[in-house]
């Protein structure tokens, strides 16, 4: 007898506040879509939530849309994403202003965003929850991070446990959404 993806997700109950999480499944589903659900259910904004897909030793972004152009993360690198990775462990900080990471991707501004005052997506991220996509047989797909940006890190609020095995768990569902097979 062979499993297919959705045979293991058929098994999965999701928690009340995840059930938007089962429509990642559907066929036709984007990133962006992906994204608003993520944000909405950890009490975000669309653009404080990352998808990386692995490929070849490089993290690559799927979103935010703006940074699938730019680079992406080598597996090797000290970046907070390739550790996930290569640790297969989630993590919070919420304080990551004070974590040494490259903020190169923080910078980054979306094509047609005006710069007038500071943009949300132009503010430095306080907070951080980072999580491994893992396969069915442990082996990494890629990282979700979902942050909280902020002028300052006292005005931002923090992740808690829950919010941390939330997000395990979502991991779970993308592990097997269209959206992380490789385009």
């Amino acid at each position: 007898m062979t499993h297919k993806p959705e045979d293991a997700l058929e098994e999965l109950i999701l928690p009340e506040n995840l059930l938007p999480l089962g429509s990642v499944l559907g066929q036709g589903i984007t990133p962006l879509d992906v994204s608003m659900i993520l944000a909405r259910i950890f009490r975000v904004q669309h653009a404080e939530v990352a998808l990386l897909r692995l490929e070849g030793g490089l993290l690559k972004f799927v979103f935010p849309e703006h940074l699938r152009t730019t680079g992406a993360i080598p597996i090797s690198s000290k970046a907070i994403a390739a550790h996930t990775a290569l640790s297969k462990k989630a993590e919070i900080f919420n304080n990551f202003a004070r974590v040494k990471h490259a903020s190169i991707f923080e910078t980054i501004k979306p094509v047609g965003v005006e710069t007038t005052e500071t943009p949300s997506h132009l503010e430095p991220i306080q907070k951080l929850m980072s999580v491994p996509i893992l396969d069915q047989q442990q082996a990494v797909l890629g990282v979700i991070q979902i942050s909280r940006k902020g002028l300052d890190p006292r005005y931002t609020q923090d992740f808690s446990r829950e919010d941390l095995h939330d997000l395990e768990i979502a991991a779970g569902v993308l592990a097997v959404s269209p959206v992380m097979r490789a385009e």
